[in-house]
C-alpha cells in the first residue's frame, strides 16, 4: 500500500503532532510515526488487529515510554511526561474497553475525572458533558456496571472531554456496541471537533470513521502506509484491503492493536 492523495493543510499549528515516534513493548511495535491531529476536525486511525493503534495512544498519553520521536501539543512538547501532565497539557485520551470504576456512580466517576482541574471548571464541564450526553444525566446515581454499553462509552468519553481538552483520541468507539448506539455517538463527536477539538478516531470499522473524518491515516507493522483525505480512502477500498488482508503472523505489530 503507497501513501498518497496528501491533504491540504492550513498554516496553522495542529491541536497534536506525532514527529518520528517509534514505539517497543519487547519489540518494536509502532515505527517513526508522523501525523498531525488538527483542531475542528476528526483525524481517522485505521488498521488492522496488531497494527500498533492502541500502543500509538498510550505512547501519546503517557502510559507507554516513546523509544524515539516527539509528541508536541501545539508548540509544547509533552513527549514522555507523566500521564497526568499530559492530561494537563489538553491530551484526553478514551482507551479501548471502557474501563470505569464499576461500584460508582455516573456522577462520582466524572467527578474523578476532574481532579486536575478547579472546582469552577469542574462544575462547568460537567454541565457540558450532561448536555453532550442527556442519558448521563437520567442515570446520574446509577452504579457504572448497571449501565449499558452504550452509556458506557459516554461515560468514558464524559470523563475525557470533562477537562475541556484541546485534543481527543478515541481508541475503537464502537467496539462491542451495537450500530444503532454507534450512529448516536458518532454525531456527538462530530459537535466535539466542530467545538474546536482536534478527534483522532481510532476504528476497525473504516466506514465508521471515513463517515466521519476529514483526513485518514492508515497504519501496518507499526508504519504508516496511506495518510490522504478520508473521502479518497473511501472511495478507494483497496487502499485499505490490502493492511485488512494480511494475517497477523505478517504483520510484526503490536498484539493488542
Amino acid at each position: 500500500m503507497s501513501a498518497t492523495a496528501e491533504p491540504q493543510h492550513s498554516s496553522a499549528t495542529p491541536a497534536l503532532r506525532l514527529e518520528g515516534l517509534s514505539v517497543s513493548r519487547g519489540r518494536p511495535v509502532v515505527r517513526d510515526v508522523s501525523l498531525e491531529i488538527p483542531a475542528n476536525a476528526v483525524t481517522a486511525l485505521l488498521g488492522p488487529n496488531g497494527a500498533g493503534k492502541s500502543s500509538l495512544v498510550l505512547a501519546v498519553g503517557g502510559v507507554l515510554r516513546p523509544t524515539a520521536g516527539r509528541v508536541l501539543v501545539g508548540d509544547q512538547d509533552i513527549t514522555r511526561r507523566r500521564p497526568e501532565a499530559i492530561r494537563a497539557a489538553g491530551v484526553a485520551i478514551v482507551p479501548e474497553g471502557r474501563r470505569l470504576l464499576g461500584e460508582l456512580s455516573v456522577e462520582d466517576n466524572l467527578r474523578v475525572a476532574t481532579y486536575t482541574i478547579g472546582r469552577s471548571q469542574a462544575r462547568e464541564g460537567i454541565d457540558y458533558v450532561v448536555e453532550l450526553f442527556p442519558p448521563l444525566g437520567r442515570r446520574w446515581k446509577a452504579s457504572a456496571r448497571t449501565l449499558s454499553g452504550g452509556e458506557q462509552q459516554m461515560v468514558v468519553l464524559a470523563q475525557a472531554l470533562v477537562s475541556r481538552p484541546k485534543v481527543m483520541l478515541v481508541d475503537e468507539l464502537s467496539l462491542g456496541l451495537a450500530p444503532l448506539i454507534v450512529q448516536r455517538l458518532v454525531p456527538t463527536l462530530a459537535s466535539v471537533a466542530e467545538s474546536g477539538v482536534g478527534v483522532l478516531l481510532i476504528e476497525q470499522f473504516a466506514h465508521v470513521a471515513l463517515g466521519l473524518a476529514t483526513t485518514a491515516y492508515v497504519i501496518e507493522g507499526g508504519r504508516i502506509r496511506y495518510h490522504g483525505t478520508a473521502a479518497e480512502l473511501k472511495s478507494r477500498p483497496e487502499l485499505l484491503h490490502s493492511a485488512y488482508l494480511r494475517s497477523e503472523s505478517e504483520i510484526p505489530g503490536d498484539d493488542s492493536a
